[in-house]
């Protein structure tokens, strides 16, 4: 009898070792935490919780980059505009966006609409209704900052937190290596901390690299507004959800939201 309550011990034992490991091990690219990752990006870029929405959103902010669109926020003078409409036309010829590809070459690396207006931002709704160019969103959304963010991350040793600070870092600042890119905020961020994958500590590494995104987005104009870091991502990490688990509570430029689960 003694023998039998030792072996169920150790079994149930080793059933909850095995649990909590895979609970620790779900990260950004389960399709839940992916989705709350876009809801928290789309509280900052587009004011609402509702990402699937957005796709049809266009508009000149004003920050230097042209017209910023879609999901992610795409602008024609960053080149992911250009590479999504070349996406969509190869996907499907005769679009109602093809016809731009050579203004969206020209305007690339500048804030001009030169062969764009007046209907660049009627027809980009219209295509938004495209479950093509929906398809081709999301598909370029994860080619240029989903999946290199959370890859990096990974390789970091972060968790859901640090996976989704990664991405939302890329899809501001871009991932080039200069100062105010990606590449360089993560430069900066190391030079302060170790990495957890360097023997760092997961949390002291994070504030170093909040700190240092903090610092780019003040470089420039547009981005001053850091909200996204104080209220948003500083919140989850002083409350130690370095898996990034709902209930989830923030605000973002003085709005609050929730996601409950």
């Amino acid at each position: 009898m003694l023998r039998t309550t030792l072996v169920t011990l150790v079994t149930l034992a080793t059933t909850l070792a095995l649990t909590g490991t895979s609970q620790a091990a779900v990260d950004l690219t389960d399709p839940h935490k992916k989705d709350i990752a876009m809801q928290l990006v789309s509280s900052a870029e587009n004011s609402t919780l509702d990402w699937k929405s957005q796709y049809g959103y266009i508009e000149d902010i004003d920050d230097g980059r042209g017209y910023t669109a879609g999901i992610i926020g795409f602008c024609s003078g960053t080149s992911d505009m250009l590479a999504l409409v070349e996406l969509y036309t190869n996907r499907k010829p005769g679009n109602v966006l093809a016809k731009y590809l050579p203004a969206l070459r020209k305007v690339n690396g500048s804030d001009s609409h030169a062969g764009l207006d007046p209907n660049f931002t009627k027809d980009w709704k219209t295509a938004a209704k495209d479950t093509a160019f929906q398809t081709a969103q999301n598909d370029e959304r994860d080619r240029v900052y989903f999946n290199p963010a959370v890859s990096q991350a990974k390789t970091d040793g972060l968790r859901a937190l640090g996976q989704f600070i990664y991405y939302d870092a890329i899809v501001m600042h871009g991932p080039g290596s200069d100062k105010l890119s990606f590449g360089g905020i993560r430069k900066t961020a190391m030079s302060k901390a170790k990495t957890p994958t360097q023997g760092g500590n997961e949390t002291t590494y994070l504030n170093a690299f909040l700190d240092a995104r903090k610092a780019a987005m003040k470089a420039e104009e547009a981005h001053e507004d850091t909200t996204r870091v104080d209220t948003e991502q500083r919140v989850f990490l002083k409350n130690g959800n370095l898996d990034l688990n709902p209930p989830l509570t923030w605000k973002v430029y003085g709005d609050s939201y929730t996601i409950k689960s």
